[in-house]
């Protein structure tokens, strides 16, 4: 059973930085690809990075030069990195299966809120 738990949002400025950890638990680790979403109030939840288990990245093109995401997996934690952040990151964060994030993955997120 995969338990997944986000942590590090809160409020922070436009143009601040914030980094947002996901602790994995269950099947390995190493071999899962992650990624992370993102809801935002009245939206469907959406794609924002992804990390393959072999170190290959994506990113959605709103956070492309922003955003980094990546791996440690002897922690099993992914992260990540959020720079030059924008009103219209905030947001509910998740981490998820990547590219299909599995509906009994979903965790209680970490709220993001950026202020204008």
């Amino acid at each position: 059973q995969v338990q997944l738990v986000e942590s590090g949002g809160g409020l922070v400025q436009a143009g601040g930085s914030l980094r947002l950890s996901c602790v994995y638990s269950g099947r390995t680790f190493s071999s899962s690809d992650m990624g992370w979403f993102r809801q935002a109030p009245g939206k469907e939840r959406e794609f924002v990075a992804g990390i393959r288990w072999s170190g290959g990245t994506y990113y959605a093109d709103s956070v492309k030069g922003r955003f980094t995401i990546s791996r440690d997996n002897a922690k099993n934690t992914v992260y990540l990195q959020m720079n030059s952040l924008k009103p219209e990151d905030t947001g509910v964060y998740y981490c998820n299966a990547y590219p299909r994030p599995s509906y009994a993955y979903w965790g209680q997120g970490t709220q993001v809120t950026v202020s204008s």
